[in-house]
């Protein structure tokens, strides 16, 4: 065992000691293994980043919601169907009616008044500013249960508060940095199509995926006061909680209740969507696993075409070297040391380059992170590294092989 390793190391020395002796030809033959390594380090990096982020989005509306809404519900590219838009909307009374259920904790519905049906957006103004871009939604006091929204300072609006439809509201941090930056919002108002909401609630800012919409640039007023600002608005959202454990239970009750009420024929597809956190996240991780798979395959070529040039060098040291293999066959290396030479020196040219690769990947990981969601996995790392060394053990192969089986006597008549 020890004569194994003392030639294992001695292998290992000779090799250093030719990729020093070839510094610039060394680095040149790397450059491929470098830029193929950095490659799946960025990739894997800003894949794992979007997808922690969007997995902490969505859960962070609860594991134990179902969502409910007439368009189909999850990560999409296309608009929605002629179909889609021509189905009925869902109401308050559905939401009410799915609290009925067994396996349903609560059901909340969440009316869109941003714009109506014809547009005309919603405009808020407060303290000289005005502003268009802010999302209105009414609802009901049952939100806090929902654990979606964490109130910093103040409360929910009250059950007497939606049936009198009062004027008062809770906004997220980014309306508070709008209209009332670095100072407390609570007891202050917004006029929101010129109506006046005292502001009873302040909520805490929430993630933002690059992109994304600013989930804290958001009023949430009584259900009541939102129908009537937006009369004309019909844009229902609901958000079912569901016991614990009963996740599929709750989804076949919603659904046979909803199937009822909107009168949908049997046999026929449902005319509304539900979803779960894991069912959408399911949905993005498939997305994510194809982009991934056509990364690594880009990303290949850079190793590709590193494992082409380590062949290519291999081979031209092989000749050059012809007369030093002859002599170390002649005072007694085995074909075996000198195939394991070669390739211990391909392996130790690649590797080198895996890490130089890694060392400027997770650089630039951190320097898109100030920007992007973006971490580097625990894997990608040690795959980067065994990659490239595996790049130069398959590539190195043939001119170890061809080295190997050169005849001494041959090769010291070599110029």
């Amino acid at each position: 065992m020890k004569l194994v390793a003392s030639r294992f190391f001695e292998n290992l020395k000779m090799a250093f000691d030719t990729l020093r002796s070839n510094k610039l030809r060394a680095f040149l033959t790397i450059i491929g293994v470098v830029v193929g390594v950095i490659t799946v380090m960025l990739i894997s990096s800003i894949i794992s980043g979007i997808q922690l982020a969007v997995e902490n989005q969505i859960k962070s509306f609860g594991t134990r919601s179902i969502f409910v809404y007439k368009m189909d519900i999850g990560i999409r590219f296309d608009r929605p169907s002629r179909e889609e838009r021509m189905r009925p909307d869902l109401t308050l009374e559905d939401a009410l009616a799915l609290r009925d259920l067994s396996e349903v904790e609560t059901a909340i519905p969440l009316l869109d008044a941003s714009s109506g049906r014809w547009g005309n957006a919603t405009i808020v103004s407060a303290a000289g500013k005005q502003t268009s871009n802010i999302r209105l939604s009414g609802t009901l006091p049952e939100i806090s249960r929902a654990e979606t929204e964490v109130v910093l300072e103040g409360r929910w609006f009250t059950q007497t508060e939606v049936d009198y439809k009062k004027d008062v509201c809770l906004i997220g941090e980014t309306v508070r940095e709008t209209f009332y930056p670095n100072q407390s919002p609570i007891g202050r108002t917004l006029e929101i199509n010129g109506r006046e909401f005292t502001i009873i609630g302040l909520l805490e800012k929430k993630a933002q995926l690059l992109g994304d919409q600013d989930e804290s640039n958001i009023i949430y007023i009584p259900f009541g006061a939102a129908e009537r600002i937006k009369p004309n608005a019909d844009d229902v959202f609901i958000m079912a909680i569901v016991r614990e454990g009963r996740m599929r239970e709750a989804q076949d009750q919603i659904e046979d209740l909803l199937r009822t009420r909107r009168k949908v024929a049997y046999g026929k597809p449902n005319n509304f969507s539900t979803a779960t956190a894991d069912s959408i996240i399911e949905q993005f991780n498939s997305i994510t696993a194809g982009v991934a798979i056509a990364m690594v395959v880009i990303s290949s070529i850079g190793l590709l075409i590193g494992g082409i040039g380590v062949m290519n060098i291999m081979l031209v040291s092989v000749t050059e070297r012809t007369r030093e293999i002859g002599i170390r066959k002649a005072i007694g290396a085995k074909q075996s040391d000198i195939l394991i030479q070669f390739l211990i020196e391909a392996g130790t040219l690649t590797g080198f380059g895996g890490l130089v690769g890694l060392a400027i990947g997770w650089g630039l990981s951190l320097i898109i992170a100030m920007f992007f969601p973006s971490y580097v996995p625990y894997w990608a790392p040690p795959l980067g590294f065994f990659a490239s060394v595996g790049i130069g053990i398959i590539f190195g192969l043939f001119p170890a092989w061809k080295a190997a089986r050169l005849d001494p006597i041959e090769s010291l008549r070599y110029e």
